[in-house]
């Protein structure tokens, strides 16, 4: 067994994929502000009086156009490289990877089907027939080859995630909530972060690292799609939404996360050349194991199931019924943390593991494998 059966659901995100019949009614704003309270500071007597629309400054004015033309051009420059794809039990988005035909989404779009119909943004028509390459779950990568590759299908371009930055606005695109040729718009809110996806509804429970986050609206069907920069280019795929366990489960607002443009390639172009993925990249410590708690009930450590042979856990002297309780100075208190720590490292790192073996503690230095 590999660290594929470490994942678990324990972080509160959701799958952006779509399903059928769940668009809902969605509230005007137009309609409900007069019966809103709050939505603004209540101003001063000695305040001066908010200026009009009328009044900014044509150079105000002026960069308002530039952006809104900027937004334009880009829209109209992607879109047609984004497309929706009928996966029978639900709907997703996905990107046009190549002119050969190859579109790259989500895995959790796919699920276990092997073919498709698959609809481009910007063209209408009959939707076109595509069947499954490969998938890849730990990843939550797919890729998709339509059957015939009509005039005129355009690839995407995909940008470099290392030179993402926080603050860049990005526009997000694809079909949430079956809404084809959909575009919402935010910035990158962070860089980096490591979330595990869920395994309910179809999930793959992957955790995957290095993960843009965005303000960008990321709805149920957005999942596969395209986060795109100013310049037109594709930054990453919109996978998760976080969700408020106070407000029941519900997407919290403003954020989501995207798999980075660089991952997206490595994946795909690896995917097409063989048929799989041949190098994850993807750090592996070698076991299986359960999260164990302490005598107050609170999540203590992972039991070390099984150690594959060969693995880095076998190397380094880590045993089956040992407890893992630190990788690389951190404390390991959940199976979800272990994946979260194994998806922030390269294969081929030394790093520190501490255990408990026999209610004694220990540390060994261990070589990572990979997935």
């Amino acid at each position: 067994m590999d660290d594929r059966s470490l994942y678990r659901d324990h972080s509160p995100v959701h799958r952006a994929s779509g399903r059928r019949r769940v668009l809902m009614p969605l509230a005007v704003c137009s309609v409900v502000l007069a019966g809103v309270a709050g939505c603004s500071a209540p101003a001063s007597k000695d305040a001066a009086p908010a200026p009009s629309a009328t009044s900014a400054s044509p150079e105000r004015a002026s960069g308002t156009r530039e952006l809104e033309e900027d937004y334009q051009r880009v829209i109209k420059d992607v879109l047609p490289s984004v497309v929706q794809i009928d996966a029978r039990s639900g709907l997703g988005s996905g990107v046009v990877y190549d002119n050969k035909g190859h579109v790259v989404t989500n895995a959790h779009v796919v699920g276990d089907e092997k073919e498709f119909k698959v609809t481009v943004a910007t063209r209408g028509g009959d939707p076109m027939t595509a069947k499954l390459v490969a998938a890849y779950p730990e990843q939550d990568l797919a890729v998709i080859k339509l059957d015939k590759v009509p005039e005129g299908l355009k690839a995407a371009r995909f940008g470099d995630s290392a030179k993402v930055e926080v603050g860049q606005i990005v526009l997000a695109m694809g079909s949430p909530l079956g809404l084809s040729s959909s575009v919402t718009q935010g910035i990158v809110s962070a860089v980096g972060r490591t979330v595990s996806e869920p395994r309910q509804g179809g999930g793959t429970g992957a955790t995957i690292g290095n993960m843009v986050q965005t303000s960008a609206a990321i709805n149920p069907g957005n999942s596969g799609g395209a986060l795109v920069d100013l310049d037109g280019r594709v930054v990453g795929i919109p996978t998760l939404a976080a969700t408020d366990p106070q407000l029941g489960g519900s997407a919290a607002p403003g954020i989501g996360f995207a798999i980075p443009a660089s991952m997206v390639r490595t994946v795909t172009d690896q995917i097409i050349k063989d048929g799989k993925v041949t190098d994850s990249g993807r750090a592996a410590l070698g076991v299986s194991g359960r999260t164990v708690l302490d005598d107050e009930f609170q999540p203590a450590g992972v039991a070390v199931a099984s150690v594959q042979k060969n693995g880095a856990a076998a190397r380094a002297g880590i045993e089956a019924g040992d407890i893992l309780v630190g990788f690389g100075g951190k404390p390991i208190t959940t199976i979800t943390s272990l994946s979260e720590a194994l998806a922030s490292s390269r294969p081929g790192a030394r790093v520190k593991v501490a255990y408990q073996r026999d209610g004694v503690e220990k540390g060994v230095e261990v070589t990572l494998g990979e997935m």
